[in-house]
């Protein structure tokens, strides 16, 4: 039987530390917390846990502005804590991701303390310096993207925060240094990594260009020699510029850059005119065709990650869903939908309970991409009722609010303050309600993680995408020479006509509805048909 790499298999789950579970009170999350939760994600069948970054930090952007990559921040716990969780997790048959920040340090990282003291200084060159603030590139993060330091009478670059200075990736040896605590992280035990905006490390600042940069991929296949290849990792690249003639690149097949690399052509469809913060209806036709593109694109090329959310985009039940009447059968949809194609999938937490959106006043957000957001509009004269609205749909702490466990003080989460405000619904949406229940959202992504595994379908079949251009219905078929895989989704919260071909096609594996009437769909309505060879229908 052929070989494949564990990962092709695998279902990773991510978790936002700070949000996942408080051990001690201080109303953050920490890494006991994640270790005194090991039983559930082995309940729920995950392969992996993937953590956004734990290292010590200043925090002034959540962790992704790491002071020290060889430490763990007090906040989340000490390294034995670490090698308590790598190690317990491992027994529980599942491994542990980090995610790494290569694109930048923290400003109080010691390289940039001695880099910013002298132009002499062999840390000078771990960043990048200016005489003068040009070109004149703007921040992720809203304003200049150059700052001036006095004392060595230069500016440095930072693509996202000022406290976030990148790093220069030019430079061989801040290169070793990077490949070195690479090595020493997976000789700890730790099972891959995800690599934050990994298509910055091959900027080029003089001609502004930031991303896919002319030498990113001869940067990514060194790292790959150096650091990931001889070792049993799973590497996967957080790329907003991904694109299916790029990412073959990427995600060879050969292993000489990166296992998969999640790209954002999906999630971006409803950024009118590029501006997340200006949210449009979708039409499905386009995600359709959209995610049809990657299947068929990568398809014996390389491997796709699937996801719909993750610590930086909101809710998807609240985002193209409905998070109201409907948002059982919606958020199954929605888990039926990406479990059926090829790729990697993804769990973000509190998508497996159906978490949602949150709608707070702007004092109680902290993320810091949404204060700037919301600051920049008002000051360009919006609306506050409009500049809310977007920040209720599209910000980033919308995936951030703590996990919701029980309907209890704290939603089971701490026993202080919460560092960040909980969801008020988290009496009707919680974890400890929908455990046993074999009708709740929890049970449909257990149930899809155990089909991935018995199919192998799930990981080789073809894809083809039928209907393209129905509004309404996204249904497709995944064949190998010996099974067959049909998915059938009602995009829209009304009930349509279901065409006669896509009627029972072979045995039903998971439905979000008891039953399913032939020639309709109800809102929101999935089903998932297997046929063997034998009993195949053309």
């Amino acid at each position: 039987m052929e070989q494949h790499p564990w990962w092709q298999d695998a279902v990773i789950y991510q978790i936002y530390p700070r949000s996942y579970c408080d051990s001690n009170g201080d109303g953050v999350g920490d890494l006991p917390g994640i270790l005194s939760k090991l039983d559930y994600l082995q309940a729920l069948g995950v392969d992996a846990i993937w953590l956004s970054p734990v290292f010590r930090s200043p925090q002034d952007d959540n962790g992704y502005d790491i002071s020290d990559y060889r430490d763990i921040d007090p906040l989340f716990g000490t390294m034995e804590d670490m090698d308590r969780l790598i190690d317990q997790a491992g027994r529980q048959g599942i491994r542990i991701i980090m995610d790494l920040v290569l694109n930048h340090s923290s400003d109080e990282h010691p390289w940039f303390r001695e880099a910013r003291k002298s132009r002499e200084s062999p840390y000078h060159d771990f960043y990048i310096w200016k005489d003068r603030p040009e070109p004149p590139l703007r921040s992720g993060f809203g304003g200049s993207a150059w700052e001036w330091v006095p004392e060595v009478g230069q500016y440095y670059f930072h693509h996202f925060s000022r406290k976030q200075p990148d790093l220069n990736w030019d430079n061989p040896a801040l290169r070793q240094e990077l490949y070195a605590m690479i090595r020493a992280w997976a000789d700890r035990g730790i099972g891959g990594f995800r690599l934050d905006v990994v298509d910055h490390l091959g900027k080029e600042v003089d001609r502004g260009v930031i991303a896919d940069g002319p030498r990113l991929h001869e940067r990514l296949r060194e790292m790959s020699r150096e650091a990931f290849q001889g070792r049993d990792l799973v590497t996967v690249g957080e790329a907003w510029t991904a694109n299916t003639e790029n990412a073959p690149l990427y995600s060879a097949p050969d292993g000489s850059e990166l296992s998969m690399v999640f790209q954002f052509e999906h999630l971006t469809l409803d950024f009118r005119g590029g501006d997340k913060w200006d949210p449009r209806p979708i039409r499905l036709p386009e995600l359709k065709a959209v995610l049809a593109r990657w299947q068929r694109g990568l398809r014996g090329r390389g491997w796709n990650s699937l996801f719909w959310e993750n610590h930086d985009v909101p809710r998807i039940v609240s985002r193209w869903g409905d998070d109201g009447e409907y948002r059982v059968p919606c958020a199954k949809m929605f888990a039926v939908l990406y479990f059926g194609l090829q790729g990697t999938p993804y769990i973000y937490q509190g998508q497996e309970l159906g978490m949602t959106n949150a709608a707070y006043p702007i004092e109680d957000y902290r993320d810091i991409e949404l204060l700037n957001a919301y600051r920049e509009r008002r000051a360009r004269g919006m609306g506050e009722e409009e500049v809310m609205r977007a920040i209720h749909a599209m910000g980033r702490d919308n995936a951030r609010t703590p996990m919701q466990w029980q309907d209890a003080p704290g939603a089971g989460f701490t026993t202080g303050t919460p560092w960040l405000r909980i969801n008020p619904n988290f009496h009707e949406i919680n974890a400890e309600s929908q455990i046993g229940d074999p009708d709740s959202v929890f049970a449909c992504y257990q149930r899809l993680i155990r089909l991935r595994k018995t199919y192998p379908v799930f990981r080789e079949g073809d894809f083809t995408l039928l209907l393209p251009e129905d509004e309404d219905i996204f249904a497709y078929t995944r064949e190998t020479e010996r099974e067959r895989l049909l998915v059938v989704c009602n995009f829209h919260g009304r009930t349509i006509p279901c065409p006669a071909q896509l009627q029972r096609a072979g045995t039903p594996l998971i439905q979000n509805y008891p039953d399913a009437p032939a020639g309709l769909l109800r809102p929101y309505e999935a089903r998932m048909y297997y046929s063997a060879a034998e009993n195949k229908e053309d």
